[in-house]
């Protein structure tokens, strides 16, 4: 007798899933509860990239649409700019998940130049919640065939790659980015001796 989940039993689409969900639950999620708005536009060093009130940018490129816009530019510098808890949170919501969900799972159409980026940190936390949670969604509903789907022209050089290559770099790009963020957060707590005597 088989027993239950050896290989024969193996689904794809929940063993995906739960590789995020539990670093998104246990180590990525929790460790951003109690953003300040102070971290989220720390600038550890000068000429960061960030996102800031419309007019005040410098970067060769302002995307946004609302009253905030992200630093961009084209090409990017090399070596890139250091870039605030507020531009990779940015990042992650438009280009990881926002853009994607927008191309493959029924979500408003989006980029860097469109999207209305936050102005608060707990503004963003809200935006990467939703989104998240959309993609999350989104990948659920494909269920096994979906994953070998194509990911298509949105996806460039990628088209002609399943679903489930697509989903694997997402997840990659969550642990690696949000990871980022949390350091710049720990980063921002021991080097204010104050803050750190009132975490404790």
């Amino acid at each position: 007798m088989r027993k239950p989940g050896t290989m024969t039993d193996l689904t794809w689409n929940p063993l995906l899933r739960d590789q995020i969900d539990w670093h998104w639950n246990t180590q990525l999620r929790p460790r951003l509860d109690g953003l300040t708005d102070d971290e989220y536009f720390w600038e550890p060093v000068s000429d960061s990239w960030s996102v800031r009130p419309r007019g005040t940018g410098t970067a060769p490129v302002q995307g946004g649409s609302g009253a905030m816009t992200i630093d961009f530019a084209f090409p990017e510098p090399d070596p890139p700019p250091f870039t605030t808890i507020a531009w990779r949170l940015g990042h992650v919501i438009v280009g990881v998940l926002a853009m994607r969900n927008a191309a493959h799972f029924g979500r408003a159409p989006t980029d860097y130049q469109s999207f209305e980026y936050a102005a608060t940190a707990a503004e963003a936390l809200a935006q990467l919640d939703a989104e998240y949670a959309s993609w999350t969604a989104g990948v659920e509903a494909l269920g096994e065939a979906g994953l070998s789907r194509p990911c298509g022209e949105a996806e460039g050089d990628y088209a002609d790659s399943p679903m489930a290559r697509l989903v694997l770099h997402i997840d990659r790009e969550l642990i690696h980015h949000l990871s980022e963020v949390c350091l710049l957060r720990d980063l921002y707590l021991h080097t204010r001796p104050q803050i750190r005597q009132e975490a404790s």
